[in-house]
């Protein structure tokens, strides 16, 4: 089944979700909101972005339920009216004549519990917010899922390096993937898109991890003992949010996991449903940490799984068997 028309719809929303976090980043985000510690302009940047998708897709398939990480209950509480009109004004610089009501209605259009009937998009309106607030890495990730399985995914990477060797070039890239169609990246802004493709590295020792800025997203002591068996010894690509997935989907980087930080921790399906897809269509594999494909059939996070591994696929094998040693995986 082709997703011709979802692929474009998805695109144009993510397109003007990222432009809609740019202008937050930029004219929100200071040394003294830094130095607070003030989360709020991240803040009208996620509850603005989702707003920005759901109005696009709604446009054109308006029957179409989400999951989304965001709903607009703390926006209608009178103490948050500042931010409410904040988030307001951001959504009506990429989507003009939208009123307060209709903002916040579109925010809690994301409240769909999901599962394995039908379609449904789920979205991480800006997944990365510590790099967001840095000025570093974030995404904006959208995916379809159909019958339970991820079948598209788009990913706005504003801040990446439209080539991750050149330090002073341009910046901001989308990814999208349909199934069985192939990954792609184009520069925000410019309809030009060329093909990506996973690195070709066949030497496990060779290839090179991709890991979390955040320490707390995932173990790094056990990310280090995985490199030590497979004898890596390159020093970690460090990135923030699924552009972690765009880094290994177009080559950067050859590894990327997310391993378990406790037992009970469920994976959320907005973290990962858009990444997948780009990278699985790009010539990867994406499994949890026992190497089981990921379930995306069963609601709002992943419970049927644990961790997430992903590898240019050519070093998966290798790479679950170290992991499993790591974490002591016998089933």
């Amino acid at each position: 089944m082709a997703y011709t028309r979802e692929r474009e719809a998805a695109v144009a929303a993510v397109e003007r979700a990222s432009r809609l976090c740019v202008s937050v980043q930029k004219s929100l985000v200071s040394e003294e909101s830094l130095a607070k510690k003030d989360k709020s302009p991240v803040t009208v940047a996620d509850f603005g972005a989702q707003a920005v998708v759901v109005h696009s897709l709604r446009a054109v398939f308006p029957d179409d339920p989400m999951v989304g990480e965001e709903d607009a209950r703390a926006l209608r509480e009178p103490g948050n009216a500042a931010l409410k009109d904040r988030v307001v004004e951001g959504v009506s610089s990429v989507t003009p004549g939208l009123d307060d009501a209709t903002v916040l209605d579109l925010i809690d259009h994301g409240t769909y519990e999901g599962g394995a009937s039908g379609r449904h998009w789920t979205l991480d309106p800006i997944d990365g917010t510590k790099g967001f607030l840095r000025g570093d890495q974030y995404a904006v990730a959208l995916a379809l899922i159909d019958r339970g399985e991820v079948v598209l995914g788009v990913l706005g990477c504003p801040n990446l390096l439209v080539d991750s060797t050149d330090e002073k070039g341009p910046r901001g890239c989308l990814f999208f993937a349909e199934k069985g169609k192939g990954a792609y990246m184009r520069r925000l802004g410019d309809g030009a898109e060329s093909a990506v493709s996973v690195s070709g590295v066949t030497d496990v020792s060779q290839a090179r991890f991709c890991e979390s800025v955040e320490a707390a997203h995932s173990s790094q002591d056990d990310t280090a003992r995985v490199a030590s068996l497979l004898q890596i010894d390159q020093p970690p690509f460090r990135i923030d949010s699924q552009c972690k997935y765009a880094a290994v989907s177009r080559g950067d980087a050859s590894i990327y996991m997310r391993l378990p930080t406790r037992k009970d921790y469920e994976e959320k399906i907005w973290d990962h449903a858009a990444g997948m897809a780009v990278v699985q269509e790009a010539g990867g594999r994406v499994t949890d940490v026992a190497g089981r494909a990921l379930d995306f059939s069963l609601g709002r996070t992943l419970r049927a799984n644990r961790g997430v591994v992903v590898t240019n696929g050519h070093v998966h094998d290798q790479v679950i068997g170290a992991v499993r040693e790591v974490l002591g995986i016998t089933d």
